[in-house]
């Protein structure tokens, strides 16, 4: 069992720098949840392009165009991926990739080897291994949940562990900023103790985001949630960007809007201040862009 959890944890994944390629991960995920409902062992590329696609509007960096295509025919490559019909699928690419319109021709299926299939099938606690191992390699854990729900995984129990991390960044962050969310400025504690407080990466710890004060904020519960997602960023001047894809009514105006283009609260000392080159990666591969006229 430990063999084939490893084979997940060692999937070859597009890497250029810290750039965020979520596209086998999601498709790990979101096989696994069809299973887990019942599904069929081989999945349609029809359905899988459009249910990946959302996926990685959601979850992935904002991209020109999404290619579900991609991981449909790659993670075949690292063993745990099959497409019985890819003898008749000629018409490759330079990349050795095969269109996408050509997968929707040939009505293409695809899903885990028979085997692995089976073996997954009868070990629910493997499958709950393989999942927590993709999510805190790959994603900010503010999102671990919401993923869980976009691919219809049901865990029955918590899917966070704790990562290599340094155990000092939270109090750190904390108090660079004086313990007040940066952003609205929350600050209520319990007996002295900070409640719905959080230090949030702005590279994140995935992605080579190291646990210092130029790369945290101090932000509530609330915020930490809507910076990982992409509803907001920051300029280089430390302003706060709201997506213009963002809406809702008084609570989005009071959470939100009315914060547009206010700078942040600032950390206690200048060396503290969000470094640039962070708030760039943030703005590249997390933000759900072009943000709102300011």
């Amino acid at each position: 069992m430990e063999t084939i959890r490893q084979q997940f944890q060692s999937i070859n994944i597009w890497r250029r720098g810290s750039e965020r390629a979520p596209h086998k991960p999601l498709l790990i995920l979101l096989a696994l949840g069809h299973y887990q409902r019942g599904g069929e062992r081989l999945i349609s590329f029809e359905w899988i392009n459009e249910k990946l696609k959302e996926l990685l509007k959601d979850f992935g960096p904002r991209r020109q165009f999404y290619r579900p295509e991609y991981p449909f025919w790659r993670l075949q490559n690292d063993g745990l991926w099959e497409i019985p019909k890819r003898g008749v699928l000629l018409n490759k690419t330079a990349n050795d990739d095969v269109n996408r319109k050509e997968l929707l021709s040939v009505s293409a299926v695809g899903g885990f080897p028979e085997g692995l299939y089976q073996r997954l099938k009868k070990n629910p606690g493997l499958v709950r291994e393989i999942v927590r191992d993709i999510l805190d390699k790959y994603f900010s854990e503010t999102l671990h949940d919401d993923i869980l729900q976009s691919v219809g995984l049901d865990l029955e129990m918590t899917t966070s562990r704790s990562r290599i991390r340094s155990p000092h960044f939270r109090n750190n962050i904390l108090k660079a900023y004086e313990y007040r969310c940066a952003i609205c400025g929350f600050d209520i504690r319990m007996a002295g103790n900070p409640v719905g407080l959080e230090a949030a990466h702005i590279q994140w710890h995935q992605y080579e985001g190291p646990d210092i004060e130029p790369n945290g904020l101090a932000l509530c519960s609330l915020h930490h949630k809507l910076f990982d997602r992409g509803v907001f960023t920051l300029s280089p001047e430390l302003e706060i960007l709201v997506s213009e894809y963002a809406s809702g009514g008084e609570n989005f105006d009071f959470w939100l809007k009315r914060h547009h283009g206010h700078k942040i609260l600032h950390p206690q000392r200048p060396d503290y201040y969000p470094d640039p080159k962070y708030v760039t990666w943030h703005v590249r591969e997390v933000f759900r862009g072009p943000s709102r006229y300011l």
